[in-house]
């Protein structure tokens, strides 16, 4: 078993545990009979974690949100399609989310966007407890150093990272949502995490992992 270099933080996972509440099934049940409200308290559920996933992988706000529509539209749609036995409902829903970033990755290219608002979404250390001028200029430049190592990675290798860290996922729910060997899944991390610290210098990548206590 390899084990993967400490770069990333692990994020809450906050989709996990909306995904266990007993009252899921009911909601599904009512949302099939057309109740407005259900709807509602499932959008309302899982839209914030649906709409991270998409702007980690697209790095653009009105694309992810496009996507976020588009994904809850068709899950509402083909709800009665959804089979519990199959796998969670959280994991029913990044595997749709994932396959509309693709699509609008085909539909529109993005090399030039910026990817330092994606260090405010759940993919970053916490902030520095140093307020001191020097520790703000700091933590600037290492957001940035961080940022553009991010760009350096291929759309399948972002998947990889939004999935394991944006959205704390295992290797087999990932390997599920992006339908591949769980295998396939690991080695993305993996070659993430290459790629990001060929990116980096030592000092950032010192840093960040004093940031983050590893």
């Amino acid at each position: 078993m390899t084990s993967e270099p400490p770069l990333l933080p692990r994020a809450d996972p906050v989709a996990e545990r909306a995904a266990n509440d007993p009252d899921l099934p009911d909601l599904i049940t009512r949302c099939l009979d057309g109740d407005q409200v259900a709807f509602a308290a499932l959008y309302e559920r899982y839209a914030p974690a649906l709409y991270r996933l998409a702007y980690s992988v697209l790095l653009d706000a009105q694309d992810a949100e496009d996507v976020l529509q588009e994904s809850m539209v068709y899950a509402f749609r083909n709800l009665d399609r959804y089979d519990p036995a199959r796998g969670a409902f959280r994991t029913w829903l990044y595997t749709i989310t994932i396959s509309r970033c693709r699509n609008a990755r085909r539909r529109k290219w993005l090399p030039t966007v910026t990817l330092g608002h994606l260090l405010t979404l759940g993919v970053e250390p916490p902030t520095p407890p140093a307020e001191s001028p020097e520790a703000r200029a700091a933590w600037r430049e290492l957001q940035a150093s961080l940022a553009e190592a991010l760009r350096t990675l291929s759309p399948r290798l972002r998947e990889a990272v939004a999935l394991r860290y944006g959205q704390g996922l295992t290797y087999r729910e990932m390997a599920e949502i992006i339908d591949c060997p769980q295998k396939t899944a690991e080695s993305r991390v993996r070659l993430a995490h290459e790629q990001l610290r060929k990116a980096m210098s030592a000092a950032d990548q010192a840093a960040l992992e004093e940031l983050w206590s590893l």
